[in-house]
């Protein structure tokens, strides 16, 4: 039985491939999805995917003007709240 996939749908690629329309290596972009600077991703069963509208998304992003222009800033890393700043 052939079907066809509906249009509508996002094409998801693999690391590799991802890193290959990136001109990264699979090494570098793994780095950024572990760090979270890289582009969205997704999990399906075991397996990481990136939609590459996704990807393009993450491109568009990183468009700066000029060298002085800083970078978006990351959102700030959750703090343990069962953590006491008081000293004992």
């Amino acid at each position: 039985m052939d079907t066809i996939t509906d249009s509508s749908w996002p094409r998801f690629v693999r690391t590799p491939e991802a890193a290959r329309l990136l001109d990264l290596s699979p090494r570098t972009l793994e780095k950024h999805r572990c760090d979270g600077t890289g582009p969205i991703y997704h999990k399906l069963g075991g397996r990481v995917v990136y939609a590459v509208a996704d990807l393009q998304a993450w491109i568009d992003a990183s468009a700066r003007q000029s060298t002085s222009e800083p970078a978006t800033p990351s959102p700030p890393a959750p703090r343990d709240s069962g953590a006491t700043d008081t000293p004992r």
